[in-house]
């Protein structure tokens, strides 16, 4: 039991007070933003060092080391993004009646640093973990990313929880680039389709003998996947998620939030944005 439970509650753990602690320093004055970032970099290159390090190793503690140090790079670039040190080109709301491939060209000018910074840091470790045992590393990072990228295009087309409120004042043009509605054509697609790799990776780890690193290491990235089908699931329910992280969010509580969907021609009726409120820079899942 002991072999099932300590990966998925570690893995739960991380996955809640990285989120948090990322939450928390957003949240502090503009000022302290340069130490956030000197200290986060400086774990970022410690991450680095550790994926080099346990990329040949085949026990659990490598596993631990690897899936730990995969989100200290992820949470590197979050905190990137959220203070506005990385995020795009374009740093102001989308055009007026912007629609169509305009629209979604204005979106990605918005975040493209932030995402080829992440493509750089995933050509990093790929390159670190080229053809070694312990891909835990790897996987957990493209969990991250991919499920990232699909949260992305989700609040691009439409879900029914933005949090606009909770965007940071010097991000709060990016509301302009989402729409809110209570679905839309993409969300059960990307779904279904990361529900069906964690059946798969279900099913492998059924095959690992209980305790082992492979076993171990398939655990910890299938508990981060289902979490992310969780935080996509909160994208569209009406529940707020925002208790979990309570003890990071006061300063963004306290700040006026800023209705950007409103001023959009394409904004979706008042009565669709009557929900709970819930972070996710994930924006996650802005994110």
């Amino acid at each position: 039991m002991l072999d099932w439970a300590l990966p998925i509650v570690f893995a739960v753990f991380v996955w809640w007070f990285a989120t948090g602690i990322v939450m928390l320093l957003d949240g502090l004055p503009r000022t302290t933003f340069r130490w956030s970032h000197l200290l986060s970099s400086l774990l970022a290159l410690a991450a680095f060092v550790g994926l080099a390090q346990t990329a040949s190793h085949t026990g659990t503690a490598g596993a631990y080391c690897a899936f730990t140090s995969a989100l200290l790079v992820w949470g590197w670039h979050e905190l990137s993004f959220l203070t506005g040190w990385v995020t795009g080109p374009r740093k102001v709301p989308a055009a007026a009646g912007a629609q169509g491939w305009a629209r979604f060209i204005q979106a990605v000018q918005a975040i493209l640093w932030h995402e080829l910074a992440i493509a750089a840091s995933g050509a990093l470790i790929l390159a670190l973990t080229w053809g070694q045992p312990n891909q835990i590393g790897l996987a957990t990072f493209a969990v991250l990313w991919l499920m990232r990228i699909s949260a992305k295009l989700n609040i691009f087309l439409g879900v029914r929880n933005l949090s606009l409120s909770l965007l940071p004042p010097h991000l709060r043009y990016l509301g302009s680039y989402f729409r809110q509605r209570a679905m839309n054509w993409l969300f059960p697609f990307v779904v279904s389709a990361a529900t069906a790799v964690a059946v798969v990776l279900a099913l492998r780890l059924m095959l690992q003998p209980s305790g082992s690193a492979a076993f171990t290491g398939t655990l910890l990235v299938l508990t981060l996947l289902v979490l992310a089908i969780v935080e996509h699931a909160l994208l569209v329910l009406p529940l707020e998620a925002t208790a979990l992280w309570r003890w990071a969010l006061r300063r963004h509580a306290a700040e006026p939030a800023v209705d950007c969907i409103a001023q959009r021609p394409d904004a979706a009726p008042p009565a669709v944005s009557a929900v709970p409120r819930h972070y996710d820079e994930n924006l996650s899942h802005a994110r």
